[in-house]
């Protein structure tokens, strides 16, 4: 009798497992100083990733001094490449402090 051999199955790379089913509404919060032209540029660049987003849906909220703004834009994600592209490039826009 032949033992049959079968190769170990490799472990799931988490950094490909996502929690998220596709397409998906989700929000991102991003927070930068309370400037002129915040606002427009982070939803420009939202715009770039989801051709789709309705800016009438951003959330805005000042900080408790009023010296910085949080912005909520909620996109339509369509695959983990494109939640990551976009939040490189909202975290590469010199107005944008911290994205979640």
């Amino acid at each position: 009798m032949t033992a049959s051999i079968h190769p170990p199955t490799p472990p799931a790379d988490p950094r490909k497992e996502s929690l998220i089913e596709y397409p998906s509404r989700f929000p991102i919060k991003v927070m930068g100083a309370k400037v002129d032209g915040f606002v427009h540029a982070v939803t420009r660049i939202a715009l770039e990733f989801d051709p789709s987003f309705d800016a009438t849906t951003v959330e805005l909220r000042d900080s408790s001094k009023g010296n910085y703004l949080g912005v909520t834009i909620t996109v339509t994600a369509t695959s983990r490449e494109q939640l990551d592209d976009l939040y490189r490039a909202l975290t590469a826009h010199p107005m944008v402090k911290v994205v979640l």
